[in-house]
């Protein structure tokens, strides 16, 4: 098992990105959802933990397929998805339970991750308590405006070294900001990515741990280049935008029939502990020995347009 803390500051405050987050989530996965592929909910309602209290819990299936990098696809059925539940107890979140993220024809793989938010530059040591993994685990600051991005997700509009909130006045970010930024807050994640196969384990494991790492980086950006358009929205409104969203979502992928199960369990522990992770090996770009990727691959379709919160709400008027 694999584990890395990442931590990731943003120029907002915790209460502002308790909105942001599910109107970035909500616009995000439609933009990347098209007929057969994307992100559906499946179910998305209060919950109540004896813990952490009222929150909200999702389960989502992750449809995939010509997603996966060539060498990943050479071993994969031609559909599948994966299903994601998370448990909501702003600011503290569960994702993507150990259990629950499981596919069937890679048994050995799962990831966790846990999420707390503070009102910091993201100086707070040992937030997940960390005594109780055993081993060390490596940090890592993201920064949103200095740190590359693969360039197919690059948007000069949804770059904070050149956008200004028009709402907000903040904005642009330079050299150094998260040192004299205000207001300033941090989501620290803690992932764990773990794959049982001799041979491959460290090599997929810091290949999962790149892939978070860079959709973590562009989700961020993407909450901050849109906070004009989700500034001022109450949780009422965010929810009425996120329900509606869901829904043309799902519209557009269609009914596919999945290839594979996954499997399912109940809501995690409030805890979670690990042991250290495997042996480091050399890290290598390239597929498994065993796999030769396509020679040639399709080109990636352009997201559907957004569907703006007026145009949803007019869509939904005219059904």
């Amino acid at each position: 098992m694999l584990i890395k803390e990442y931590r990731i500051c943003m120029p907002l405050t915790t209460e502002e990105y308790r909105v942001g987050q599910l109107y970035t989530i909500s616009k995000h996965s439609h933009q990347e959802s098209e007929k057969g592929e994307g992100v559906e909910v499946v179910k998305n309602e209060p919950h109540e933990d004896p813990v952490h209290g009222p929150g909200q819990f999702t389960e989502k299936r992750v449809h995939l397929s010509s997603k996966l990098p060539s060498w990943a696809r050479a071993v994969t059925p031609r559909i599948f998805y994966i299903t994601e539940k998370a448990w909501n107890y702003y600011p503290y979140t569960i994702t993507a339970d150990s259990h629950s993220l499981q596919c069937s024809f890679l048994p050995k793989f799962s990831i966790y991750i846990e999420t707390k938010y503070e009102d910091n530059c993201g100086d707070s040591e040992n937030i997940f308590h960390s005594d109780k993994i055993l081993g060390d685990h490596e940090v890592s600051f993201l920064d949103i405006a200095f740190d590359e991005i693969p360039e197919r997700y690059y948007r000069s509009l949804e770059d904070p070294r050149f956008f200004s909130s028009a709402k907000t006045g903040r904005g642009p970010l330079r050299e150094g900001w998260r040192q004299h930024t205000k207001p300033i807050m941090c989501s620290y994640k803690l992932v764990s990515v773990k794959f049982e196969v001799w041979g491959l384990q460290t090599r997929v494991e810091q290949f999962v741990h790149k892939v978070i790492r860079d959709i973590l980086l562009i989700g961020h950006r993407q909450a901050f280049a849109w906070v004009d358009e989700w500034c001022g929205m109450t949780m009422e409104e965010v929810r009425r935008y996120e329900q509606e969203t869901q829904e043309a979502t799902n519209e557009l992928i269609g009914l596919v029939a999945p290839a594979l199960s996954v499997s399912e369990v109940g809501q995690p522990t409030a805890t979670h502990s690990a042991p250290a992770s495997a042996p480091s090996t050399p890290l290598s770009d390239e597929p498994p020995d065993f796999l030769s990727p396509p020679k040639t691959r399709p080109r990636k379709k352009s997201a559907p347009e957004t569907l703006t919160l007026p145009a949803l709400r007019e869509r939904t008027g005219a059904e």
